[in-house]
């Protein structure tokens, strides 16, 4: 029997019988005196030993023996707290008593300590012993805060109020670890409660939390808790923590809103919610009296049920008898799904929250008195210094703190929104005194930068952690922290009005936490109730209140990661900018990394590109929260709709609501089962309560959306097999629109190109490149290039070997069959360049170093003029023989092994620059054989030294119009050599250099002036092909006149001639027109001497113009000469019409500026003038005319032929006001002075 009671016994007999002997002598109670209890001679050392026990054999060892031997001996309720009765508040001196209560504390603070072991770590031991000392510590706490002797909870105080007494200066460390000891003690006592899983036989509401709250309010303890937090960062630092692990102890699961309401109003409530339940019951219990048992259910019931497919089922019991509809749904429940077994997940709910928990009156007094001294007094220090110790990771913060910060917040929070309101509700007018009280102030310390940093980031951490209760307390308090800015900004004062602007704004300028809330959302999979509940009802509150921000700030902008990027570029240039020689331009600061692009060419387009990024538009934003995964989390949500509250059920209304009306992206919802849980919400076997004030709101959705659905399935019949599925981007899209999506594919841009400030020599070059390879740890980019460069000069080697050995064959050969041989000889083939790897083909495409260097060494693209993409092939060209490309190697071992060292002590990379973007055009329009002449032509020349203007013109000069003939030109300069060489250019003798370069460069600007202007209309436009009935109409208009013109010319010859010409043409068979001509020439074919002077007269008016057009600018340059007038221009044409044959003298520099009257000062005068000098001039006709041009004599011939070109310069002018200055016009044929047309040769 012995043996047998040994293997029974959880615990060594040993360590039992030491703990009960250590017991024994603690002390005990007295049989002479009055029965009280006496302590022992060694109660002190007994105490000490019992802590020893406990640290040395449990915490040690890891074992509960000592615990479970100190538990059955009822140590705290038969010894520690009668000792403690020993010490009245009366006797504030004996320090023998206060060691002795202080040793009690130290063993009953590991005894009260909360049991939490991971169920992976726990031994058998853990398993025989915690059920037992959870339930002792439901009996230590029971006789801690109901003992009637002495309070418990103020004697610990009394130990530790001596240290808390002193400055903090001269604590020592014995004094901080008495507070840190009872405040654990308080710790434990508030966090005790009955186990789930585990009975309690005691009475519950003995250690309930209404029991704690009356027992921390009567023994004082509130008021202590008070103190230290108000007083938190001053006199008291590590203790931030254990303050807070009280508190939440003491208002977790306690509904917020409950406490700030009149115990009327409190009743009411809870009248309805009971009414509430009852209903649900009811309507449970009608669903279920369909198919409950009768009287007759002790008969069995079995039919037969045939389905659509002829087979026969077997369906048992007599709910089968009631309707089809029950039939089926007796068919489905008989079908059982067994998934494969998973591994068991953790509980979701936190430890440390429990079940909701109901306060009675009392206690709920309580704690709303405590409540506002709290947010009165110590919420903004005690929460200030704990965010602080968390943000620094302090020792004394353990992983739980941060979860219990978060959730204090909100609740808190709420806790203030509710006094608020209940204040409101009240008294709707405050006097000053009590809006200054009840100021958002009280709450500040939550409300700042520093704050909104630790949510994101704990935000942030806890979702890449997976750390669910740490998740949904963060978004607690992110949901709480919303609604409190939202009342102040609908609050009366200005002042929390701005502040809440300003809040708001922070909160929504982070475009990463916009996309974390969005994912949480997205990536929901069985956390829980309590996450999914915090996850929905964050979305929720977060696009309301984004939503109204947008729409009063249009201009809101948000900080993304590329924009952070940026900032980080720019803060390193401006770095280096500091770091930066005084002479040294901006630009050879920095060199781009491998991933950067050359963008500085299209500077503008990518900084409107960033602006319109950065810009909140909350129709993109509100796309993020419409995916099939959000959906998912909110049907997920609804599915607990029998036991949804009122604000839940909207949370989720609302959110089908923007979906499927507001963003219109129904189809996301077009889901067999999603359609199934809005028809069984409103018809289905448990439908929501028909009173609820959401019933008519769900109806009314469900009924739409089922309406759209219908609707959509008669437009779009493939979603007719999308009912099973999920809905991706595309399929949204094609269901939506009809089409599938357009994909748009982006072109990658090469790394950027780089250029040396100084260096020019090859091998400096060559050594820089490779020193900025090494000096970037990228080693094995110039290994491979070696490897290319070997091999390729092996290859380059055997070629030349094989050439040179064709050749000695060929010596035998003629001379003339040697030469013919070596004329056609082909030349060395080209090397690919072939990378190893596919980061490499993406260095050689985007490392900017790596390029310089395959270039340096002379390697090129194949297609060159072609834009490079990441496949884009490299050769080494066959110039390249084997002893260039060895000596190459030989530089780049060199510069391997003796990198070079520069004079300033800067780094190889700082001897670099990315290129221009101008120069990088011309780099890579160097292939193009035209764009010198363009450039050259149109003025863009970079080495003008007279000044020019390089610039590249919207259209070129189109058609010949546009320059002057090519004998022009000659002329001009002989004769402007002649005038120079003159002794008649008064004007110009004592005038500057500084003018004239002055003057020659007004007139290069009014070239390129006029070239801008140019709208050039040399290619063939789709427009060509339309028909203007207007322009026609002019053309024929103006041909109109011509011919008239012409008319009009040959009936005053006729007139002129007489008619004896006519006949004579009649007789001798020729026209009119060749009689008229004969009759001018004299009828002998000779020309006379009226004829040559009329040549002399035409080349001289012709030299004259070319003259007067050469002065023209000098003319315009002379603003104090007046111009002459209309009619002074006609007598100086005529007097140099009628001017002799033989050349004049050359005339003083006053009268050459007269004689430039025929000329205008615009660009159609100077045509005029052209046309009219080609019209006089006979001998610049035509070379493939059939006649032969011969001038009209002196009289009467003279005179016509000056009515004749009269008219036709007339003529010209008026066409050149209705013709653009654009196509190029043909110079007229002219035959005997008369203009000759097309038709006239038919």
């Amino acid at each position: 029997m012995e043996a047998a009671d040994i293997n029974d016994d959880v615990v060594h007999p040993e360590v039992r019988a030491h703990i009960t002997n250590l017991v024994s002598a603690l002390g005990g109670y007295s049989v002479d005196d009055d029965g009280s209890y006496k302590l022992g001679d060694e109660a002190l050392d007994v105490l000490r030993d019992l802590k020893k026990w406990i640290r040395f054999y449990d915490e040690k060892t890891n074992r509960m023996d000592v615990a479970r031997c100190l538990a059955e001996a009822n140590l705290v309720g038969g010894d520690l707290l009668q000792i403690l009765t020993l010490w009245p508040q009366s006797e504030t001196d004996s320090k023998y008593k206060a060691r002795i209560a202080l040793a009690c504390f130290e063993v009953m603070v590991p005894l009260t300590w909360p049991i939490e072991k991971e169920r992976a770590e726990m031994t058998i031991n853990h398993h025989r012993h915690m059920p037992v000392l959870q339930l002792a510590q439901l009996g230590y706490k029971r006789a801690i805060i109901n003992f009637d002797a002495i309070p418990i909870l103020n004697t610990a105080v009394r130990v530790a109020l001596p240290s808390m007494a002193m400055p903090i200066g001269e604590r020592t460390p014995r004094d901080l670890a008495i507070i840190k000891l009872i405040l654990f003690f308080l710790r434990n006592v508030a966090m005790i409660a009955p186990p789930q899983g585990v009975k309690y036989e005691g009475d519950e509401t003995q250690v309930s939390r209404s029991a704690t709250i009356d027992a921390f309010s009567y023994q004082d303890i509130f008021l202590t808790l008070l103190t230290l937090a108000s007083n938190m960062g001053e006199d008291f630092r590590t203790e931030d923590v254990v303050v807070m692990e009280i508190i939440f102890h003491l208002v977790k699961r306690v509904d917020p809103s409950s406490l700030f309401v009149s115990e009327k109003q409190l009743n009411k409530a809870k009248g309805q919610e009971l009414a509430s339940e009852m209903r649900k019951e009811a309507a449970m219990l009608k669903s279920y009296n369909k198919t409950t048992t009768t009287r007759h259910s002790r008969f069995g019931t079995m039919i037969w049920v045939k389905r659509a497919d002829g087979k026969m089922v077997t369906v048992s019991g007599q709910e089968a008898l009631l309707d089809a509809k029950t039939r089926e749904r007796k068919m489905d429940s008989s079908k059982t799904f067994r998934p494969p077994r998973r591994a068991r997940r953790p509980e979701m709910e936190p430890k440390d929250l429990g079940p909701p928990v109901t306060l009675d009156e009392r206690a709920r007094q309580q704690l709303r008195s405590f409540v506002q001294d709290f947010l009165d007094s110590g919420f903004n220090p005690l929460f200030l210094h704990v965010r602080q110790s968390i943000d620094r990771e302090a020792l004394h913060v353990l992983n739980q703190h941060k979860s219990q910060f978060f959730y204090l917040v909100a609740w808190f929070l709420e806790a203030e929104r509710m006094r608020r309101k209940a204040k409101r509700e009240e008294s709707k007018s405050t006097s000053a005194a009590g809006e200054e009280v009840n100021s958002f102030n009280l709450v500040a310390a939550v409300l700042q930068q520093e704050m909104f940093a630790s949510m994101n980031r704990a935000l942030d951490r806890s979702y890449s952690d997976k750390d669910w209760q740490l998740l949904t307390s963060v978004m607690r308090c992110y949901t709480q922290i919303f609604l409190t800015v939202q009342e102040m900004s609908e609050s009366p004062n200005e002042e929390d009005q701005e502040i809440a602007e300003n809040t708001l704004s922070r909160l929504f300028y982070e475009e990463t936490t916009h996309d974390l809330i969005a994912n949480i959302a997205r990536t929901y999979k069985d956390q829980g109730f309590e996450y999914l509940d915090a996850a929905t009802e964050l979305v929720h509150t977060f696009l309301r209140i984004l939503e109204g921000y947008s729409k009063q700030n249009v201009d809101l902008q948000v900080r993304s990661r590329k924009r952070a990027r940026r900032k980080k570029k720019a803060a390193k240039a401006a770095a280096a900018a500091a770091t930066r020689a005084p002479g040294e331009e901006a630009e050879d600061v920095g060199v781009p990394e491998e991933n950067d692009a050359d963008d500085s060419g299209d500077d503008e387009q990518h900084a409107e590109r960033v602006t319109q990024e950065r810009r909140f538009e909350f129709g993109k934003f509100a796309i993020r929260f419409a995916p099939q995964g959000v959906v998912d989390t909110f049907v997920a949500f609804t599915k607990y709709y029998r036991d949804l509250n009122d604000a839940q059920l909207k949370r989720a209304h609302r959110y089908f609501y923007r979906v499927a009306f507001k963003q219109e992206l129904g189809v996301m919802l077009f889901r067999l089962d999603i359609i199934n849980l809005f028809y069984n919400m409103v018809k289905g076997p448990e439908p929501l309560d028909k009173s609820s004030p959401m019933f008519k709101e769900w109806e009314e959705l469900s009924k739409q959306i089922i309406r759209k659905c219908v609707k959509k399935l008669q437009e779009r019949p493939a979603l007719f097999t999308e009912l099973l599925f999920s809905k991706i981007g595309s399929t949204t899209h094609f269901l939506e629109h009809g089409y599938e999506k357009p994909v748009t594919t982006t072109t990658p841009r090469p790394g950027a190109e780089l250029e040396f400030k100084r260096a020019t020599e090859r091998d400096e070059q060559i050594g820089i490149a490779v020193s900025v390879l090494i000096d970037k740890q990228q080693t094995e980019h110039l290994q491979w290039l070696k490897d290319q460069l070997t091999s390729a000069m092996s290859e380059r080697q055997a070629w030349e070997n094989v050439d040179k050995a064709m050749a000695t064959t060929t010596e035998v050969v003629a001379d003339g069959e040697a030469a013919e041989e070596s004329s056609t000889k082909s030349a060395p083939p080209h090397i690919t360049i072939r990378p190893d790897t596919e980061a490499r083909r993406t260095a050689m495409f985007k490392n900017p170093h790596l390029r310089l260097l395959m270039r340096l060494v002379g390697m090129e693209r194949l297609t060159p003029t072609l834009d490079e993409t990441p496949d884009s092939t490299w050769i080494l060209p066959g110039s390249h023989t084997a002893e260039a490309i060895q000596d190459t190697i030989d530089l780049i071992n060199k510069a391997e092994f003796s990198p070079p060292t520069f004079e300033d002590g800067g780094s190889a990379e700082d001897q670099l620059r990315r290129k221009s973007a101008a120069a990088s055009r011309r780099t890579r329009a160097a292939y193009d054989d035209d764009d010198e002449e363009i450039r050259g032509f149109l003025g863009d020349d970079d080495d003008d030294d007279e000044g020019g203007i390089g610039e590249d013109f919207l259209f070129a000069p189109g058609g010949p119009t546009a320059r002057k003939p090519d004998a022009r030109p000659q002329k001009k300069r002989q004769r402007r050599r002649r005038r120079e060489a003159g002794s008649g250019d008064e004007e110009d003798e004592g005038v500057s250099d500084e003018v004239l370069a002055a003057r020659a460069r007004k007139r290069r600007e009014k070239e390129l002036e006029k070239m801008r202007k140019i709208k050039s209309e040399m290619y063939v436009h789709a427009s060509d092909d339309e028909t203007d009935d207007e322009r026609d109409r002019e053309f024929f208009e103006r041909e109109k006149k011509r011919q008239e013109a012409k008319d009009s010319t040959f009936d005053s010859m006729l007139g002129t001639l007489g008619l004896s010409v006519l006949s004579q043409a009649i007789d001798g068979g020729k026209s009119a027109w060749e009689a008229v001509l004969d009759d001018e020439d004299g009828g002998d074919g000779s020309e006379g001497e009226g004829g040559r002077s009329a040549k002399r007269r035409k080349k001289q008016v012709a030299s004259d113009s070319e003259k007067e057009e050469e002065e023209e600018e000098e003319q315009e340059e002379d603003s104090d000469e007046e111009l002459p007038t209309k009619q002074a221009k006609r007598k100086i044409s005529k007097k140099k019409a009628a001017a002799p044959s033989k050349r004049p003298a050359r005339r003083p520099a006053a009268t050459k500026k007269k004689a430039i009257v025929e000329l205008s000062n615009d660009d159609e005068d100077e045509e005029e003038e052209d046309e009219e000098e080609d019209a006089m001039d006979v001998d610049s006709a035509n070379e493939g005319t059939a006649t032969k041009d011969v001038p009209l004599p002196s009289s009467p011939g003279e005179g016509l032929g000056r009515r004749i070109n009269k008219m036709v310069v007339d003529d010209n002018d008026a066409d050149e006001d209705d013709q653009p200055v654009v196509a190029a016009r043909q110079r007229p044929r002219a035959r005997g002075g008369f203009v000759i047309d097309s038709s006239d040769e038919e």
